[in-house]
Order: C-alpha cells, then structure tokens, then sequence
C-alpha cells in the first residue's frame, strides 16, 4: 500500500478508530471528526510529534493541539523560540502561522481514552514516514512522550530498546537528531511531571547548530 503524506478524511485502516471517529460524528455533526492533517512550515527543520488527536482538541478542531490543554504551553512556548508567529486563540481561524516547524501526530485520528493500540500506532506509521519523507529540510524531531519516541524510532528504522525515552535526552539516527520531552499534557503540567522551564528547555536543546 501506498502512503500519503496526510491520511484521507475517510481512511478506514483502523476500525477501532473509524468507529469512534463515527460516534463523535454522530454526537458533535459540526466538529472535524477526521485525521487531523499537519500544521505547519513544509520547509521545517523541525518537527513536534504527538501522539493523537484529542477528543476536544484536534479531532474537533481539525488542527495538532488546538482547542485543548496541551496545545497551551506548546503554542506559547512555539512563540517565545520565534517558531510562532500570530496570536493562539485555539481556533483554527485565528491566523497563527509556524516558521520552521511543523506539528504532527503518529497516530492522526482520535483513539478512544487517548490510547492507540500498538496495531494502530503500526499501521499510521505508514503515513508518517511520508510524512517525514516530505520535508527535505527536516532534521530535528521533538517527541513528546514515550510512545511518540518509540514510534519515531521504529520508523527511522531503529529499535527503541537502543534509544532510551527520557526527557531532554538526544539521539542521533542517520541524518535526524531526536530531542525527547514528556507530553504537554493537562495531567503532566499539573502534576509537575512537566514544568514551563522543562519544556522551553527541549526546544533549546532542539534550536542548538
């Protein structure tokens, strides 16, 4: 099978998902309720990737992190590095362009409780090495969360036992670098798994020559 760089709004690889997707379509009529495409500067030397759409966030949006809580602190912090131009009102419509960077999911529809499943992680990987393939100028990958980094790992062809998920950790694979960072989400923000400094400082170490 042939991959996309952007999954179809009707793929139909992943029953699981599609059912779900179906069900909030059913409820919410006028949400996105699709694979929720990348957003970002095509000329990217970096690329932020997450895990999936959130319910609330991009499956209702149509748009990674955005109408959520983690789409917050990365958005702000996407800003304060210059790789964001505009104001995030978390709406699609408001405007806000990327520079340099781009977003994107391993997974781009919305699993139920968050959670793909390996078999899905598996099968959208096909899309996201197209994805990859797609950016000439791409050669620093932020993953946020272990199954991002796992994911990202397997697709560059690697095994993740050889590359340890930790936050603010480097891997070099082939011509990418990996910068690891727990997820933004609302649970690791307010728990202080993840604090404003320990993200601004990925994208630090990520904007290093």
């Amino acid at each position: 099978m042939t991959f996309a760089k952007e999954a179809p709004k009707n793929c139909n690889l992943c029953p699981r998902l599609v059912e779900y997707r179906n069900k909030n379509a059913a409820e919410n009529p006028d949400w996105f309720n699709g694979p929720a495409p990348s957003f970002g500067d095509e000329n990217a030397n970096i690329l932020v990737a997450g895990l999936a759409p959130g319910r609330m966030g991009a499956n209702r949006t149509g748009r990674p992190f955005t109408g959520d809580y983690a789409g917050e602190l990365l958005y702000q912090t996407l800003k304060k590095f210059g790789l964001m131009f505009g104001e995030y009102k978390a709406d699609p419509l408001d405007g806000i362009e990327l520079k340099n960077v781009i977003i994107s999911n391993v997974v781009r529809c919305a699993p139920p409780e968050n959670k793909p499943t390996p078999q899905e992680i598996s099968i959208c990987s096909g899309f996201l090495k197209a994805r990859l393939a797609a950016l000439p100028k791409l050669h620093t990958i932020i993953c946020l969360g272990k199954i991002s980094h796992d994911s990202i790992i397997r697709t560059l062809g690697a095994k993740p036992s050889q590359y340890k998920f930790a936050h603010a950790a480097e891997h070099i694979i082939g011509n990418y670098r990996i910068v690891d960072s727990y997820h933004c989400s609302r649970y690791n923000t307010q728990t202080n798994r993840l604090t404003t400094p320990m993200f601004e400082n990925v994208f630090s170490i990520a904007l290093k020559n």
